[in-house]
């Protein structure tokens, strides 16, 4: 318990402070955040153990709570609107980094493998720093913030179905077509037969909670109904977050959707940190100090940001700012993360690629905030909007872009 208290407490210190520090040398608050996590990790002052099952847990509850709130400020009406372009966004981000990942793998002589594994590495995107950076800027509902939105959701989708067949594939199992059209199907259903019965009975069923005047108890309904759908989420073979995700756009369409958005914002001044700090915490410096990790890594680096950058060009009849979109996919954050030590942990890669991968997933996570920062400010037709409710995300974003921020 010693250590778990000290944990926490670093962790909220360093996270808040640096992330104030980012903040006001004109950075996205992220960015100090996940630095924090890098010097209180092993790296470091060796405070904080991301391997440690309550810190890991805490991270997960603070993942949860960020893609909740994601969620809850997310109109299905505005995804569905963009649909094409996110899915033509997150289907070209996939295949482009992947292939070259693989190809660059191959091409330092590493078996087939490992050469799936670091491309696989590549495929992802952080849904959590994207969003808060766009957040922090005042555009998250934006034409183009809602695009990073639905392509980030089906970019996890599509990475949940690749990090399976790695995972069948190191395990020694056969990769078959049923298999992945089963992991497709079971993600896809999911989110839509969450959607549909979740419409139907939710907003019923709220009013019915509304009139329990325990005071903060309509907000814990929410979050709790947060957590049963990403529990079903995880039982039904998909990701935890998609479930939150889902959850979230369910409950933004019903009245008590302020009071819920308040409780969440409360809860997430305490878990949401935590969640950056473990992930700096899992940034593993000495890994990156052979030459040739360095190697490896700084073409997996090009791969990585020229891929997403691309695919933000994929949607063809999208009159956005492309530049945006491409940039916000970029940052790997703790899903690359995910397949580099699944990769080692099972003896499929290397020291030195685990090392080239963790090198990418570092630079990634790190420049995408600032330059996403200086996209956003240099668009001057780009409208920031904010919801007229009270609105944590949006409430940052304002206290953050009030010089600039045009309606």
């Amino acid at each position: 318990m010693f250590s778990l208290l000290l944990s926490l407490a670093a962790a909220i210190i360093g996270t808040k402070l640096l992330g104030e520090l980012s903040r006001r040398m004109g950075q996205p608050s992220v960015l100090g955040e996940l630095l924090a996590g890098v010097i209180l990790g092993g790296s470091a002052l060796g405070l904080l153990d991301p391997r440690d099952p309550a810190m890991h847990a805490f991270g997960q509850l603070g993942l949860f709570v960020l893609i909740f709130q994601i969620g809850l400020h997310t109109d299905v009406r505005s995804l569905r609107r963009v649909g094409t372009s996110a899915l033509a966004v997150a289907t070209a981000g996939v295949v482009l980094p992947f292939v070259a990942g693989f190809f660059v793998a191959r091409a330092f002589g590493f078996a087939n493998l490992a050469s799936v594994i670091a491309g696989a590495s590549l495929t992802a995107t952080s849904m959590a720093i994207s969003a808060r950076v766009l957040s922090d800027k005042g555009v998250l509902h934006t034409r183009e913030g809602q695009v990073v939105l639905g392509a980030a959701l089906a970019d996890d989708v599509i990475g949940l179905i690749v990090l399976s067949v790695v995972v069948a594939a190191v395990g020694g199992a056969s990769v078959s077509a049923g298999s992945v059209a089963r992991i497709s199907a079971v993600s896809v259903g999911f989110i839509v037969i969450s959607l549909a019965l979740g419409n139907y009975a939710v907003p019923p069923l709220f009013r019915v909670l509304d009139t329990i005047r325990a005071k903060g108890s309509l907000g814990m309904f929410g979050m709790a109904f947060g957590m049963l759908l990403a529990a079903i989420a995880l039982a039904s073979g998909t990701a935890m977050i998609i479930g939150a995700f889902v959850a979230g756009m369910i409950l933004h369409a019903t009245p008590q959707r302020s009071e819920i958005e308040r409780t969440t914002a409360q809860i997430g001044h305490f878990f949401v940190p935590v969640f950056f700090a473990v992930v700096g915490a899992s940034i593993d410096l000495v890994s990156l100090s052979s030459n040739t990790a360095l190697a490896i890594g700084a073409l997996l680096i090009a791969a990585g940001i020229l891929g997403k950058v691309a695919a933000g060009f994929a949607p063809l009849k999208f009159q956005g700012n492309k530049l945006l979109v491409g940039v916000a996919m970029v940052p790997r954050g703790e899903v690359g993360l995910i397949f580099a030590q699944m990769g080692l942990s099972t003896g499929a890669i290397t020291p030195e690629l685990f090392g080239a991968i963790m090198l990418m997933v570092v630079v990634t996570t790190f420049v995408a905030p600032p330059l996403l920062g200086v996209v956003i400010r240099r668009d001057e037709s780009l409208d920031r909007e904010h919801e007229a409710k009270p609105d944590h995300l949006a409430r940052d974003g304002r206290r953050h872009t009030t010089a600039g921020r045009r309606h």
